[in-house]
């Protein structure tokens, strides 16, 4: 039987104890079914079972990261028979430990991260690494005791530049909440007959091809990166990219695409491992690089190029 797992992610006193309380005691989410409740940190909030409608909450803790596991969570909920699990986790623990001791047939079906406006930029300076590990997965971000509309827009780049999938709610003392509207246009006009990819645009361009790759079918690009010829691919093909960092330095990553030059003797007198502009036009087509379709640049010209000021591409 698939049981359905409620994630609420966040560091200490983010709002994510009250979320919990009011989604539990609201009949619309428990019309009866029996839930663990899984605590995995705790602050100056305590839970209050007695208002819950009936008795079918029970509680577990689990104070350290080992105590998670996939025979532990199993145990949980074998110990209440639960058709269901609402997990409050421990800001300072990384998600992935949690997602990797899941059983089987438990299944993620809403994660949401809060976070506390007065501490979260904060955090981001100091904790990068915890932050984007909240923020990587999640469906919704919800900003409590909100009063800085002057700062939404550092708040709203902070969510983006991890990636385009999570909505994002304001919540302002009293209770008011705004949705967030700002647009994200592209640092680049991809109808032009040639798009020019700035060189502190790549990440952006990169993670937009990666996720919306059909809208580049047949556009002409230019881009400005490193021709890496020594992976094993068909002769008339090699790996075009940089190097990206999307959270901090150890995460920093090759994020390459595959090229295709049917000009041999031009192509044999690539350096490798050398800056290049590229102009290329872009097919969504089969290629070995991937295993699967994806986008393939197809090469119109590639001169050398001087090295960018910042090497490393980043979405800040």
């Amino acid at each position: 039987m698939e049981i359905p797992v409620y994630l609420f992610t966040g560091f200490l006193e983010s709002g994510k104890t009250r979320f919990i309380q009011e989604t539990l005691e609201d009949k619309r989410f428990n019309n009866g079914e029996r839930t663990l409740l899984l605590v995995c940190e705790e602050g100056m909030e305590e839970y209050d079972l007695s208002r819950f409608h009936s008795g079918n909450i029970f509680m577990e803790f689990a104070d350290n990261p080992e105590d998670i596991t996939c025979e532990s969570l199993s145990a949980m909920l074998d110990r209440h028979a639960c058709e269901r699990v609402v997990v409050e986790y421990n800001g300072m623990w990384m998600l992935d430990d949690f997602y990797n001791a899941m059983p089987e047939n438990w299944t993620v079906y809403q994660e949401i991260m809060f976070a506390d406006s007065g501490s979260f930029l904060n955090y981001n300076a100091n904790m990068r690494t915890l932050v984007y590990d909240k923020l990587k997965s999640c469906e919704l971000v919800v900003f409590n005791r909100f009063k800085h509309d002057s700062l939404k827009l550092e708040f709203h780049r902070i969510v983006r530049a991890v990636g385009r999938r999570a909505d994002i709610i304001y919540e302002y003392p009293g209770g008011r909440i705004e949705y967030d509207d700002i647009e994200d246009p592209l640092p680049f006009d991809i109808d032009a007959p040639v798009v020019e990819i700035g060189d502190s645009d790549y990440a952006l361009w990169y993670r937009d091809l990666s996720e919306e790759t059909d809208k580049y079918d047949g556009k002409t690009v230019r881009v400005k990166g490193i021709a890496d010829k020594t992976v094993k691919l068909p002769k008339n093909s090699f790996v075009f990219g940089r190097r990206l960092m999307t959270c901090c330095v150890q995460d920093i990553r090759f994020a390459g695409l595959a090229c295709v030059w049917d000009d041999e003797k031009k192509l044999s007198e690539l350096d490798d491992r050398r800056w290049i502009t590229l102009t290329a036009q872009i097919r969504i087509e089969r290629h070995k690089a991937y295993g699967k379709k994806g986008p393939v640049l197809h090469v119109v010209s590639a001169v050398p190029a001087p090295v960018p000021e910042q090497e490393v591409a980043t979405f800040y």
